[in-house]
């Protein structure tokens, strides 16, 4: 046993000792790539280092060589992002100075800046610098905030009538309590971009004030102060438990039924709803918005033997007192049934009127009250009458 245990921290000590050897040999290779980098580094440089220019600016660089290189700055030749610059851009100063002048500056491509380089005949880069081109944001603009159940706070806005600015522009969510309290920087971006998130500390039944801070290294911007309340920017989670079904054999119509959001069930508020509702194979929603604050709906007017799906949303109205209406939450998940189809008889009135029926129905059935069920199941038993006077009559004439 005693063996076989020092067997086995021999063998950890070999791997020990593989790992080292493995992880030296590559810090050596990354030294030898970079050697040539590191030799010339202090024999050559470029400046401005880095500069931050805006749009439509010129710039002069020059490049300086050392005596050491062995080299003319006549020799040497400028690089932009890769691509050769035009001699007649060149200027030699002196033996080791060349210098390059760029007039109406651009955008820089990329965040990170654009690559001046300054090369040897031979291509081996001498010297480089990054130029920052670019313009100050403008003042951000369209903030809007919402509260999910009241628990954290989302906002979005947009970056300004331009936008681009070229170059990174930090933009930093801030918020505070109106009458007191400490400035707090919004933390998480993640999201989408122009939006922040803060999860949770949240008060309410006291005003915040929130605004956004944009800056880079040309200048900054900030948008306008809003003040808002949690409880008047609340929005829910969407409705659950969303069904879908027949409303027994009735051809044209479907019912939905849907449950309050949970997260509320305990908050003193009156919810408002939306149903959307489209066929099958189209992608054209067609919106109630009578729903209030039922949790049911009858789609009357519907096409017979026809797929339906269904989606509901809500409007947390009045929480705790709140005033103001709150935020539409997301649509519910789609959810599907079927209308049962008709079948015409040889002279079936009822079926013909019937249609007719559902297709003036179809025109002027806008929601769950517009055109009143009641009034609509009436016309129903009129036609069902109708249609049984109908085969009486016939009925009585063949006997």
């Amino acid at each position: 046993m005693d063996y076989a245990c020092a067997r086995c921290h021999q063998h950890d000590k070999n791997r020990v000792e593989s790992a080292r050897q493995i992880t030296i040999l590559v810090i050596l290779l990354i030294f030898v790539a970079l050697l040539p980098y590191a030799l010339t580094a202090h024999l050559a440089v470029i400046s401005p280092q880095d500069p931050v220019l805006p749009i439509g600016s010129s710039l002069t660089a020059l490049c300086t060589i050392s005596a050491e290189l062995e080299i003319t700055a006549r020799s040497l030749y400028w690089t932009l992002n890769g691509r050769r610059l035009a001699r007649n851009t060149y200027r030699v100063l002196s033996p080791t100075e060349s210098s390059v002048t760029l007039h109406q500056l651009n955008g820089s491509l990329q965040r990170s800046g654009d690559n001046l380089v300054c090369h040897r005949s031979n291509g081996e880069v001498l010297a480089g610098s990054c130029l920052y081109v670019g313009s100050p944001p403008e003042k951000p603009v369209n903030l809007t905030c919402w509260s999910r159940n009241t628990k954290d706070l989302s906002c979005r806005w947009s970056p300004g009538s331009q936008g681009e600015t070229f170059i990174n522009t930090k933009n930093i969510l801030k918020y505070k309590l109106k009458w007191y309290g400490k400035e707090k920087d919004c933390e998480d971006y993640t999201g989408q971009p122009y939006t922040c998130y803060v999860p949770r500390d949240l008060a309410i039944f006291t005003p915040y004030e929130v605004w956004v801070e944009a800056s880079n290294q040309l200048g900054s911007a900030i948008s306008d102060v809003i003040t808002l309340d949690i409880l008047d920017v609340v929005t829910t989670d969407p409705p659950p438990d969303v069904l879908v079904s027949r409303v027994g054999d009735l051809e044209d119509q479907l019912s939905v039924r849907w449950g309050s959001p949970p997260a509320l069930k305990d908050y003193l508020f009156q919810a408002k709803y939306q149903i959307r509702y489209r066929v099958e194979d189209s992608d054209e929603w067609k919106v109630i918005d009578d729903a209030g604050n039922q949790t049911s709906c009858r789609l009357a007017g519907l096409r017979a033997g026809t797929v339906y799906f269904a989606q509901v949303r809500c409007n947390p109205i009045g929480v705790y007192g709140s005033k103001k209406a709150g935020i539409w939450s997301d649509w519910s998940y789609s959810t599907a049934a079927s209308t049962p189809g008709i079948v015409l008889k040889n002279n079936d009135i009822l079926g013909k009127n019937l249609l007719q029926f559902f297709g003036w129905m179809r025109k002027h059935s806008y929601g769950c009250t517009d055109v009143s069920i009641k009034l609509y199941d009436q016309w129903r038993v009129w036609l069902q009458k109708a249609q049984k006077t109908h085969d009486q009559v016939l009925q009585s004439g063949k006997s």
